[in-house]
């Protein structure tokens, strides 16, 4: 048996096929080589192998399902049999559906197919009883009962369903009622015997049924018992049923096609079912003849399906353009989450959405609030800062009767829009640590996640989390561990139980490496997290920068890589000097650098602040040769200026780099309009200290001596002498030494700004303090230009910045 953590998704149980289904597959495709002892072996052997499954998940651990591999490796073959003689609808499967026990939700359309196609292909092999047979189990087992009513154990608050938990708003309101829809609501039940008639009168009037017929017999037979409803999808009859229903699709009036879309629901129907396309497409022909509460309801029952239908709501989205003024709150709310399930809207819609968040603000209750909340994040459409404000005025009017699925939302949301509601987070503190056991670790992540992402370190918060994972670890996915450890390591947090904590978390990592192989990025995503918080595991390192692995993340992921691989390999040459494994190579380094260095020039090379600064440094020391701006730690994602200063603590020109060729053979200086005075020649020929020299002549003019034409002075210039009758002068200390001196001291000039530190604090977040760390290693010493102290000179006279900053760097030092 082989144990795979399944997650809950709508339409679909992860679990084992029914043995009738698959036996007859095997036995079809007359595999070369398999006798009939064969296929004898391998009914049994299904048939023990899902008794013992059924037992397993009759436990009451909700979140796992134990699959079979002979059972999963028969019903892989059956669907993608099935794949052969069908065309599937284009971009079927969606990241969030698809895992190891779901094959058929990886399959992609090689090809688009038009209506037409669609019809033709759907009336021959593409109703074959396979597809039924391969999803019967799927029908029986949904109805074993919902994790709603069946949490009642501790372990159950690990149990988070992503179709039922987002749905609880529309319970709130009675008008809700009107355009969504419940599994539960069927019509009269139906006996067995009435059902084999209908089925009879199926093949026996099949070329006579009207469309009205067809849908009543839809209807009833959707209103058979749980149990039965597998052994019809997989009845000959029924098929014929959904042959009938597409050969007559143009017949039926709305109220038929929603009927039976209702009755497809309730049965069970899997989501790849290839007359789903054929219903899409005729759904949206007529789009502009439904109301809003029915294209609601039909946008619902594609939800319930699980079954994409982008042109559908392509063509509903372009009907909303015109008539979103009408959309009623119910109605709002519910467009709202079926846009966030979707996944797609033109954002030019969602804008007008947002007006009517404004216009409804009053009248949204708490759960709306989560609800919207999702819907935006989930399409990434963005959100004001005005909105996000009175969002976070309504949560905190009332935090306490938020409910935990509500507020994880409203987090996701503030976390994708930046926006800093202090009220809100305050409040957050102040509850969420008292949520975070009953909570499950996806909705523990995401608040750890949201934290860090707006840099708020709530220390009641980080200690709660860390003391309610390692007992509950084994919950966690991949991506769960990942940022878990990604928020600790970036808000540069450490909690009381450090070593449980990431012991727990390391040896987590260990255990689910199958599930890192799959998504690589969040392997990177868990070694980064760590490398901030001073955790280096040398056998997860060495194969993150193996080059299987490293060929793994640049292929087969959606992600950009190369930054957290150079990243991780930087750290770990400085920090790990005993490390002897795999490391980056040299084309990927050189590759990495080149990239981070445009993004940080460009970035810094933007900020007026920033160019202030180094222009005064190039002033006050003599010129540009004499501090350089670049990234002395390329992997660190951030440029420095450096200075290097000799054993008399006097800056060395080490920037060969900031001399022009050209420049070194005709340096023309400019005057300053400073008299020569006797008294004035005396002290440069006698070589007084430039320092008492620059005293002396701002004293008297009240500016620098010297402004140089060309922002450069030539290291290969004559002996110093006496300018002509211009009055400009060529300082003695800046001829260079006969050869350069190796520096007793390094500086690397930090240019700091809010964004590097946690909210409303001093404390660097973890990358950054990563680097300072880093950077002392290394030997140099680290000078900190902060944007309290800098911004407030800005507006301040050029004297004061130019004491600030002679401060900072020759004070600093001593």
């Amino acid at each position: 048996m082989a144990l795979v953590i399944c997650r809950r998704c709508p339409g679909s149980f992860y679990g084992t096929s029914p043995c009738p289904a698959l036996i007859k597959h095997h036995v079809n495709k007359k595999l070369s080589g398999h006798t009939c002892e064969d296929y004898t072996l391998i009914a049994k052997k299904i048939s023990s192998d899902r008794m013992a499954a059924t037992f397993k998940l009759l436990k009451p651990l909700k979140y796992q399902a134990f699959c079979n591999p002979v059972v999963y490796s028969a019903t892989q073959s059956v669907l993608y049999w099935n794949m052969g003689t069908s065309r599937w609808h284009k971009e079927q499967d969606h990241p969030e559906h698809s895992g190891p026990c779901h094959p058929a939700r990886r399959v992609k359309n090689i090809s688009g197919t038009t209506s037409s196609q669609r019809v033709l292909t759907t009336n021959s092999a593409l109703l074959g009883l396979g597809v039924h047979q391969a999803s019967a189990l799927k029908a029986s087992t949904l109805q074993l009962g919902s994790p709603r009513t069946m949490r009642t154990d501790k372990e159950d608050v690990e149990v988070f369903d992503s179709f039922e938990d987002t749905r609880v708003f529309l319970q709130l309101r009675p008008e809700y009622q009107l355009h969504s829809h419940k599994k539960s609501e069927t019509c009269q039940p139906l006996s067995v015997s009435e059902s084999k008639l209908i089925l009879h009168k199926v093949r026996v009037y099949q070329n006579n049924l009207q469309p009205q017929t067809i849908v009543d017999y839809f209807c009833k037979l959707s209103s058979l018992p749980a149990e039965q409803r597998p052994i019809l999808l997989s009845n000959a009859s029924f098929t014929l049923l959904c042959q009938l229903s597409v050969k007559n699709i143009k017949f039926f009036d709305i109220p038929g096609l929603i009927s039976i879309l209702k009755a497809l629901v309730n049965l069970g129907i899997p989501h790849c079912h290839p007359m789903l396309d054929v219903y899409e497409t005729r759904f949206g022909h007529q789009v502009w003849e439904m109301s809003l509460d029915q294209l609601l309801l039909v946008a619902d029952l594609w939800r319930h399906l699980g079954h994409r239908v982008p042109q559908f709501l392509k063509i509903f989205f372009s009907y909303l353009n015109l008539h979103w003024k009408d959309l009623s709150l119910s109605q709002f709310i519910h467009l709202i989450y079926i846009i966030g399930e979707s996944r797609q809207v033109p954002q030019d819609l969602m804008q007008k959405l947002e007006s009517l968040i404004l216009k409804y603000i009053d009248l949204i209750n708490l759960e709306e609030v989560g609800t919207i909340c999702l819907g935006f994040f989930k399409s990434s459409s963005s959100l004001s800062e005005f909105v996000m404000r009175k969002i976070g005025d309504v949560a905190c009017a009332d935090m306490h009767h938020l409910s935990s699925h509500a507020l994880v939302h409203i987090l996701k949301m503030f976390r994708l829009t930046h926006v800093d509601h202090v009220n809100f987070m305050k409040q957050f503190g102040e509850i969420a640590p008292q949520r975070i056991p009953s909570l499950g670790v996806q909705g523990v992540m995401h608040l750890t996640l949201a934290c860090s992402a707006l840099r708020m370190l709530d220390e009641r918060v980080m200690n709660a989390v860390a003391a309610s994972l390692p007992s509950r670890v084994a919950h966690c996915r991949s991506k769960d561990v990942a940022k878990i450890l990604w928020s600790f390591g970036t808000l540069n947090y450490k909690p009381p139980n450090t070593e449980e904590f990431y012991s727990s978390l390391i040896n987590e990592i260990h255990r689910k490496m199958d599930e890192f192989n799959k998504y690589p990025e969040h392997m990177f995503t868990c070694l980064l997290g760590l490398a901030f918080s001073e955790y280096f595991p040398a056998e997860l390192i060495n194969v993150a920068l193996s080059p299987g692995f490293i060929r793994l993340a640049l292929e087969r992921t959606k992600f950009e890589l190369t930054k957290e691989l150079y990243t991780l390999d930087g750290t770990v040459g400085i920090e790990c000097p005993d490390y002897k494994g795999n490391r980056l190579s040299s084309h990927l380094q050189q590759e990495a650098s080149a990239n981070l260095w445009n993004l940080a020039s460009n970035d810094m090379n933007s900020k007026p602040e920033f160019l202030e600064a180094l222009s005064f440094l190039e002033t006050m020391l003599g010129g540009p040769q004499y501090i350089k701006h670049h990234m002395i730690l390329p992997h660190t994602r951030s440029s420095d200026l450096e200075v290097q200063l000799d054993a008399n603590m006097r800056p060395l020109p080490f920037n060969r780099e900031a001399i022009p060729t050209e420049d070194k053979v005709n340096l023309k200086l400019m005057p300053v309009g400073v008299s020569l005075t006797d008294d004035l020649m005396n002290q440069l020929l006698k070589g007084k200290a430039k320092r008492h020299f620059h005293r002396e002549i701002e004293s008297e003019t009240g500016q620098w001596p010297m402004k140089l034409e060309k922002a450069a002075i030539p290291l290969g210039s004559s002996p110093c002498n006496v300018a002509d009758g211009l009055g400009a002068v060529e300082m003695a200390d800046l001829c260079p030494p006969a050869h350069v001196q190796a520096p007793l001291v390094k500086l690397a000039i930090q240019f700091t700004h809010r964004n590097q530190y946690c909210y409303g604090t001093r404390n660097l977040l973890g990358l950054h303090n990563m680097k300072r760390r880093q950077l002392i290693r290394l030997g140099y010493r680290v000078i900190e230009l902060t944007y309290w102290e800098w911004f407030p000179l800005l507006k301040r006279t050029r004297s004061e910045k130019l004491a600030f900053l002679h401060e900072k760097v020759f004070t600093s030092v001593l």
